[in-house]
């Protein structure tokens, strides 16, 4: 099952035509290895996963399992998710082959299924790609909202190993006095109000700023997990980096930052970046 508590969810590299640059994409990854960080998210949290196709997601897993070092020595999470379950399907499917060590599974969005009908879909995208799943509720980008009691029916699975809730925070008492397996992990999605998402319970973090400052966030969030004290010059920097890249668009900087270690990470895909 997955074993780090902290990954760091990557942007998709893009050419300035915004077609996908892989090598670009990989090239980051190779960066933060280089630095110590043990697990990454590829086709995940930066808000970029409904803008890449079945194609372009198909290109970049091929690309990754030949990246032998990487592949072997990292956690490497692949995003799953689409509006269209077939999709969803084949994606699942070529990732239960390859070495990529678990998935996050989101949800569609707009077209608003049903509880029943997201557990069908749910149970199907496990089934075929056999492989550790993070459940990825996040009712402000997509419009859906897993249920508790959906939530608590999917943990029963022994695949399901965590949960990363972009919804109501809250929700996670609640589920923690419900779902009785020790090694089911709940994540949060970015360093925003995490502090208190930790209190909630939250013990597990997808981060974003991670991405420019992956040792400082990696062990601030460590020292909240083991209730270690945080000191002011501590806070203060974290404080810095977290304004830095939430102030705007955080891909839009992350990018910008990224381009700014001569690593072609390139433009975001329009209109994110109009600006």
């Amino acid at each position: 099952m997955l074993k780090e508590t902290f990954h760091i969810a990557v942007p998709t590299a893009f050419f300035e035509d915004e077609s996908v640059n892989i090598q670009g994409t990989i090239d980051h990854i190779r960066d933060l290895y280089k630095q110590g960080v043990k697990s990454v998210l590829v086709s995940g949290s930066t808000g970029e996963q409904h803008s890449l196709n079945l194609k372009e997601k198909i290109e970049i897993i091929n690309s990754l399992v030949l990246e032998e070092e990487l592949i072997n020595n990292m956690e490497i999470l692949f995003g799953v998710s689409s509006i269209r379950q077939k999709e969803a399907e084949e994606l699942a499917k070529k990732i239960r082959t390859t070495k990529i060590s678990g998935i996050l599974l989101g949800y569609p969005p707009y077209v608003l299924p049903t509880q029943e009908e997201a557990l069908v879909y749910t149970k199907t995208i496990i089934n075929l790609s056999n492989k550790p799943t993070i459940l990825y509720n996040n009712p402000k980008r997509t419009g859906f909202n897993l249920s508790v009691n959906s939530i608590i029916q999917l943990s029963k699975i022994e695949l399901v190993v965590g949960l990363k809730e972009a919804g109501n925070k809250e929700k996670v008492g609640l589920l923690k006095n419900n779902i009785n397996r020790s090694n089911f992990h709940f994540y949060a999605g970015g360093e925003v109000e995490l502090e208190e998402k930790v209190l909630e319970g939250f013990d597990r973090l997808s981060s974003i700023a991670g991405n420019i400052s992956p040792m400082e966030i990696s062990q601030w969030f460590n020292k909240m997990l083991t209730k270690k004290n945080i000191t002011q010059q501590e806070r203060v920097k974290i404080e810095t980096i977290i304004q830095q890249v939430y102030q705007g668009s955080p891909l839009v900087y992350l990018k910008k930052s990224i381009n700014q270690k001569r690593i072609p990470m390139g433009i975001c895909r329009s209109p994110i970046g109009n600006i």
